[in-house]
């Protein structure tokens, strides 16, 4: 299967959150990955922030053109839990019934 991304979200700064087709979803800061002409106007966080979804290359892209492998924003990223996972007990710390 390849990894592609189905939605971004704008968080905050340089930080997106992104879902990924597995279901994973990560927070990424692309402030560090910002280098070279293509990416040069992303440093305007007015800019920035009008990332979207590319439909035809299954990424987060710009206007302008730039756009970031999924691999590697899959790579950088850091998971974030689903509100349902964050809510569930975890098998550690279910206590039993009373009999």
């Amino acid at each position: 299967m390849f990894l592609h991304i189905t939605h971004v979200q704008h968080l905050q700064g340089y930080t997106l959150q992104l879902t990924f087709n597995s279901g994973v979803i990560k927070q990424v800061n692309l402030q560090d990955e910002l280098d070279g002409e293509i990416f040069e106007p992303l440093r305007d966080l007015n800019v920035f922030r009008q990332v979207s979804l590319d439909p035809d290359m299954r990424t987060i892209a710009w206007s302008n053109g730039a756009d970031f492998a999924p691999e590697f924003l899959d790579e950088i990223g850091t998971p974030v839990q689903s509100q349902e996972r964050q809510n569930m007990p975890s098998f550690s710390t279910m206590q039993p019934l009373p009999a």
